[in-house]
């Protein structure tokens, strides 16, 4: 198997992107305090867009040298898949958003855990992904197993979900970037 480290150390920018706009999705919809579930969807939807392109990138960047870079291109297109759902039905009720927006957690944290495990010999920092990956697959399963009590505790969720995740990208990303440039940790 090739050296896998080089190809994810020049790409460390892209996991810094999807951090970066995980995290400003959360401090958006955290600093909105009359924010509805109609902002939400749309804020969501945006969200779930970069985040989706995003993987995509990673997964073309990388498919020549990743035996798995379809896991990256399932997560893209599962993100578009989501944006196009709130896209095209933007009226759905707090309990179908809600279904939604935690299946795509469930689904895109097994797909980051899956992404790790392949990786873990490979790259510094694994566990970022798996913790980010963990952090949206129970984002998810509270989302099933906690009764709707309101719009305002699925954005409150949202919210940590999102920074959680940004800030465990941020953190791989700078991993990342110190291997690509050989600088030693601060």
């Amino acid at each position: 198997m090739r050296e896998l480290h080089p190809n994810l150390t020049q790409n460390w920018r892209l996991f810094l992107l999807r951090g970066i706009v995980a995290i400003g999705f959360g401090l958006v919809t955290f600093a909105w305090p009359g924010l509805t579930l109609d902002g939400l969807v749309v804020l969501f939807g945006a969200f779930v867009l970069l985040d989706g392109v995003l993987a995509l990138a990673l997964a073309t960047r990388d498919r020549r040298w990743l035996g798995m870079w379809w896991v990256w291109a399932v997560e893209g297109v599962l993100g578009l898949g989501v944006f196009l759902l709130t896209l095209y039905a933007p009226d759905a009720t707090a309990f179908a958003l809600r279904i939604l927006i935690a299946v795509w957690a469930m689904l895109d944290g097994l797909l980051r855990v899956v992404i790790a495990i392949r990786l873990r010999r490979e790259i510094p920092g694994e566990r970022f992904l798996v913790l980010g990956g963990l952090l949206s697959f129970l984002a998810g399963v509270v989302m099933f197993v906690v009764p709707l009590e309101g719009a305002l505790a699925v954005i409150w969720l949202i919210e940590l979900h999102a920074l959680g995740v940004g800030a465990l990208f941020v953190a791989l990303a700078e991993k990342l970037r110190r291997k690509s440039t050989g600088s030693a940790p601060a």
